[in-house]
C-alpha cells in the first residue's frame, strides 16, 4: 500500500487509497436504513424547524432505537442524511409541507407570535401546578423532567416552545412512508387512486380552518381517501399520513381545530404517533420495535402515559404485538404442590415486539415460503455428481452437491466467490433445468437479470398460469440487498418443487428497505449454509478481506493497486479526487476517466456527492446544464425506486423528459420526475454502489466524515474496485477505528425466530 505525502505530484504518480469521511455524514451512513438512496437520489429535505424525535438505526436487543439524534451540522451530510441543502425528496413533496401550518394571511413573524401566545396561555393555565416542585415533578424523570425544565425556562423569558415540547432530536433523515399493503403472490402495478375534486375541496376547507397550507389538500385526499375531510375533522393528527408533515405541525393544526381539547395525551394523537414511529423505524431497517423502546419514543413526544398509549393502539388494531421467545425456558416453583409431576413449571422468557401489519405480514409470508422451500428434498442423481466433479473449484463442487439434494441453500463469499453460483447455474442448465440468475444491479452478463426486473416481469422467464415463476432453480446474487417486502414477493413466486439459492457477501451494507433477510436466514440455520473458500485475489482482495474481519492492514501493492492520498481538508479532497479521475488513474493504468468511480459517504457537504459531481462535471463534461441541470454526455444515476441506483448517461431532452442510455437501452424520465430521480453520477454513495464494480475506484474520506464510517461501509466502498483503489484520506485514525470498532448497526426483526419456530414445529412427530 502506497502513501503519498505530497500534493500534486503524489496524486499524479500514486493514484489513491482510502480516506476519511464527513462526520455529519457518519451517522446516516452507519445507518443503512437511513440512507438517501431509500428515498431518492439526493435524499429527503430535512426539516429545519420543529424537528421530531426519530427512531435511530440501532434496534438490537437491549439497545434503544428511539433515542434522540442530533445533527452535528458539519459540512458533509451523511449518506442519506438530511442535510440543509438537500433537494426535495422523491415524492415531490410541496415546499409548504416543510413549514409549520399557519394561516396563509399571516407572515412568518406573525405566525411565530401567535404560536408563542397560545403557548403562554397554556403555560398560564397550568402554572400553579408547576410551581410546586414535588407535586409537579415527583413522577417525572429523564426526558419528561427535561421537558418540564424547558417549560419553566419559557416562563422565565427563554425562547418559547411551539408545541407540547420542543426539545426534540434532529429531524429524520428520510420521510416516513405509509405502511405497505399486503402483496399478491405475483406483484401487479396498481395505479394510485386519484381523489375527486369534491374530496380535495372538502380537505382544503378543513385545512383552511386549521391554518394548514392548502397545498396539502391534494396529497392528503390521496393518502386518506374519499372520506379525508371527515377523518381530519375527527382526528386532525391524521395529517401525519403525509410524510412531509411533522408532529409539531400536526399538533398546531389539531389545536386550531379542537382548541383546549387537543392535549398531548389525546388518544387520537397517541395512536397516530405509534404508527408514525413504527413507519419511521421501518425506514431505518427495523420490521418491529421492542415495546419499551416504543414507549420511550412516545415519551419524547410528550405523551404522559406511553404504556397506556401503546396498549390502546394495540387494542384498536392499528399495530400488532408479538411475543418472541428468548433463550431457553426457565424452571420455577409450581403453585400446585399436590402434583409431584408438576413440581416445577417452565417459564419462557420473551421480548414484546410491536410492528405494523404490512411488515408483519411480509415477514411471516417470507418465513412460510422459505420453510416450504427448505422442506423440499431431492434425490441427487449421478448427473448432479458428475456436474459437481467437473466444477471449476472445490467450493463450486460443494455448492452443486448441496443444491442437488435441497430446496433452499445459502452461499456466502466475496467477489471472487460470485463465480460459484454462476457455475452452479451453468451446470443446472446442462442438466435440463430452467434456471434464472438474478442480481441486485444490472449487468454481469446476458444470462443475468435484476431482481426488480424479474418481479415486474420485464426480465426473466415470466410466470405460469398460477402466477409462479416458470423455473426450476432461482439463484439470487447480492442477497444482503433483499428487504422483507421484496424477498417475500420473490419467494412467494418460486413454485413448489423448485430450488432457491441465496448468495451474497454478508460483509456489505444491508438492504435499503426494512429487514435483514439474508443475515436472518443464515442465523436461523434451517437450511444448508455453504461458505466459499475462494479468496479475493491480489492486494485489493487482501485489503478488503482484512476489513471484513475488523483489520485495516498495510498491503504490499507493487503495482500501485492501492494508493493512499492524504489531504488536510475537504477542499483539497475534492481537488485530489478530480485530479485522480481525470489525470492520474488514466495515465498510470490506462483506465479511461469514464471507468473511474468516485465513492463518498454522503450527498451534502463540501466533499459530498453534489460538490464532487459539480467539480467533476466542470472538468470532464462542462456545460450550461440546459436540461434541468444536465447536458448530453453527463454521467448520471437514475433512482426509479427506493434502493435502486442505476448508472446511465444523458443523451438528450425534449417535451417528454430526459432521455438516458443505460446498458445499451434508451429510457425516458418524465420531466416532473427528473429532479427527484436523476442526479449526476461521477460520484455516488456506497449504498448506490452496492452490487456494481468498476475498473478503478476513488474513495473520498474528508475529515468531517469520521463519524459516518463503519466497517460495512468501508468494506463495501473498498470492494468496488477491480484493478485499483485510491483513498483520498483525511480522517486520520477514524478509519482504522471504524474498521476495528464500529460494526454494522443491528436491526430489530422477527424472521430468525419465525424460521426457527417453523423448523422446530416441522421436526416434531405428527
Amino acid at each position: 500500500m502506497s502513501t503519498d505525502p505530497q500534493a500534486d505530484t503524489a496524486a499524479a504518480e500514486n493514484p489513491a487509497t482510502p480516506e476519511a469521511e464527513p462526520s455529519a455524514a457518519a451517522e446516516a451512513e452507519a445507518d443503512p436504513a437511513a440512507d438517501t438512496d431509500r428515498t431518492g437520489p439526493d435524499g429527503a429535505r430535512a426539516a429545519e424547524h420543529g424537528a421530531e424525535p426519530p427512531v435511530s438505526g440501532r434496534g438490537g436487543e437491549g439497545e434503544s432505537p428511539a433515542g434522540p439524534e442530533t445533527e452535528t451540522g458539519t459540512g458533509s451530510g451523511a449518506e442519506g442524511g438530511a442535510d440543509a441543502d438537500a433537494g426535495a425528496g422523491p415524492e415531490g413533496t410541496a415546499e409548504p409541507a416543510a413549514e409549520a401550518p399557519a394561516t396563509p394571511a399571516l407572515s412568518e413573524a406573525q405566525a411565530e407570535l401567535a404560536a408563542q401566545r397560545i403557548e403562554r396561555e397554556r403555560i398560564a393555565r397550568r402554572k400553579a401546578e408547576r410551581e410546586a416542585p414535588v407535586a409537579a415533578g415527583a413522577k417525572l424523570s429523564g426526558k419528561a423532567a427535561d421537558l418540564l425544565a424547558a417549560v419553566r425556562a419559557v416562563e422565565g423569558g427563554a425562547k418559547p416552545s411551539s408545541v407540547y415540547f420542543d426539545d426534540a432530536p434532529a429531524a429524520p433523515r428520510k420521510a416516513p412512508v405509509a405502511p405497505p399493503a399486503p402483496r399478491p403472490a405475483a406483484p401487479a402495478a396498481v395505479a394510485a387512486p386519484v381523489p375527486s375534486a369534491d374530496t380535495v375541496e372538502g380537505v382544503r376547507a378543513v385545512l383552511a380552518r386549521g391554518g394548514a397550507p392548502e397545498a396539502l389538500a391534494g396529497p392528503a385526499a390521496a393518502a386518506l381517501g374519499e372520506d379525508a375531510a371527515g377523518q381530519l375533522t375527527e382526528n386532525p393528527w391524521r395529517l401525519l399520513s403525509l410524510p412531509a408533515v411533522r408532529p409539531t405541525q400536526a399538533d398546531g393544526f389539531a389545536r386550531a381545530l379542537l382548541g383546549a381539547e387537543a392535549g398531548p395525551g389525546d388518544e387520537r394523537r397517541t395512536t397516530v404517533l405509534v404508527g408514525r414511529l413504527l413507519a419511521q423505524a421501518g425506514l431505518k431497517g427495523h420490521t418491529a420495535l421492542e415495546a419499551p423502546v416504543l414507549e420511550k419514543a412516545l415519551a419524547q413526544y410528550g405523551v404522559p402515559d406511553p404504556a397506556e398509549a401503546l396498549e390502546l393502539a394495540i387494542a384498536e388494531g392499528s399495530v400488532l404485538v408479538f411475543h418472541e421467545p428468548l433463550g431457553t425456558p426457565v424452571a420455577g416453583p409450581s403453585e400446585n404442590a399436590e402434583d409431584a409431576a408438576d413440581a416445577e413449571e417452565v417459564e419462557q422468557p420473551v421480548r414484546v415486539l410491536v410492528g405494523l401489519e404490512g411488515a408483519a405480514m411480509a415477514e411471516e409470508s417470507l418465513a412460510d415460503g422459505l420453510a416450504r422451500l427448505a422442506a423440499g428434498t431431492f434425490d441427487a442423481s449421478e448427473d448432479w455428481e458428475r456436474a459437481a466433479g467437473s466444477a471449476p473449484s472445490p467450493s463450486a463442487s460443494e455448492l452443486i452437491r448441496a443444491v442437488a439434494g435441497h430446496g433452499l441453500v445459502t452461499h456466502t463469499g466475496g467477489e471472487a466467490a460470485r463465480a460459484e453460483p454462476v457455475a452452479l447455474a451453468a451446470a443446472a442448465r446442462e442438466l435440463g433445468l430452467r434456471v434464472c440468475l438474478a442480481a441486485h444491479a444490472p449487468g454481469g452478463g446476458p444470462d443475468r437479470v435484476t431482481v426488480a426486473g424479474l418481479l415486474s416481469g420485464a426480465e426473466g422467464p415470466g410466470r405460469d398460469t398460477d402466477g409462479q415463476f416458470a423455473l426450476d432453480l432461482l439463484v439470487v446474487l447480492d442477497a444482503p440487498q433483499l428487504d422483507v417486502e421484496t424477498a417475500a414477493a420473490l419467494v412467494e413466486s418460486v413454485p413448489d418443487g423448485a430450488r432457491l439459492v441465496l448468495s451474497g457477501d454478508p460483509g456489505v451494507l444491508g438492504s435499503a428497505g426494512a429487514g435483514r433477510v439474508f443475515a436472518d436466514v443464515l442465523a436461523a440455520r434451517t437450511c444448508p449454509r455453504l461458505v466459499s473458500r475462494t479468496p479475493d485475489p491480489g492486494p485489493l482482495g487482501e485489503l478488503v478481506s482484512g476489513v471484513g474481519i475488523g483489520e485495516l492492514n498495510q498491503v504490499d501493492a507493487p503495482g500501485k493497486e492501492v494508493v493512499i492520498v492524504p489531504v488536510k481538508d475537504a477542499g483539497e479532497a475534492v481537488h485530489r479526487a478530480v485530479q485522480l479521475v481525470a489525470e492520474s488513474v488514466p495515465r498510470a493504468f490506462g483506465i479511461p476517466a469514464d471507468s473511474v468511480q468516485v465513492i463518498t459517504p454522503g450527498h451534502g457537504g463540501s466533499a459530498g456527492t453534489r460538490a464532487l459531481n459539480a467539480a467533476l462535471k466542470e472538468r470532464l463534461n462542462p456545460g450550461p446544464g440546459r436540461f434541468g441541470g444536465f447536458d448530453p454526455g453527463d454521467r448520471v444515476v437514475h433512482v426509479p425506486s427506493a434502493g435502486r441506483a442505476l448508472p446511465a448517461r444523458v443523451v438528450s431532452a425534449d417535451a417528454e423528459g430526459l432521455h438516458l442510455e443505460r446498458a445499451g437501452a434508451r429510457i425516458v424520465v418524465a420531466k416532473e420526475l427528473v429532479e427527484s430521480q436523476v442526479r449526476h453520477g461521477w460520484a455516488v454513495t456506497a449504498h448506490q454502489a452496492v452490487g456494481t464494480r468498476w475498473p478503478a475506484v476513488v474513495v473520498v474520506l474528508p475529515g468531517d466524515a469520521a463519524q459516518a464510517l463503519s466497517r460495512d461501509w468501508v468494506y463495501t466502498a473498498f470492494g468496488r474496485g477491480e484493478r485499483h483503489l485510491s483513498v483520498v484520506h483525511g480522517v486520520d485514525q477514524a478509519l482504522p477505528h471504524a474498521v476495528a470498532e464500529v460494526p454494522a448497526k443491528p436491526r430489530t426483526t422477527r424472521l430468525t425466530g419465525l424460521l426457527t419456530a417453523l423448523a422446530t414445529a416441522g421436526a416434531q412427530p405428527g
